[in-house]
């Protein structure tokens, strides 16, 4: 499986409106086959910091920056960015979400 997080630091012009930005990419990506999830979250110390917590299968991950509807996805969100997102992208064992250990209920 993918693993990719990627911070986007948002112009504070479109910080509320960053959902909606962003929200045909998002639905398109969650439709593709070899997506397993895709989810955004704003930071608590920096409200104009998105971060997209997103994984694919092995088979997923190229057909998926490969879309059209990732380069459309790009384009639409550049004009609202203060600065190149930065991202960690590995490929890990898994299929999924595992229960913490440390931390069990």
């Amino acid at each position: 499986m993918y693993l990719i997080v990627v911070k986007f630091p948002v112009r504070p012009d479109s910080a509320e409106r960053w959902p909606e930005i962003v929200r045909e990419f998002t639905e398109s990506t969650r439709a593709e086959e070899g997506n397993l999830w895709f989810e955004w979250s704003r930071s608590l110390e920096d409200p104009q910091e998105f971060v997209l917590v997103e994984a694919f299968t092995d088979e997923g991950a190229g057909p998926h920056v490969s879309s059209d509807h990732f380069a459309a996805g790009l384009e639409a969100m550049r004009p609202h960015l203060t600065a190149t997102p930065r991202i960690v992208s590995r490929q890990v064992d898994g299929e999924g979400w595992e229960e913490m250990g440390e931390l069990r209920i």
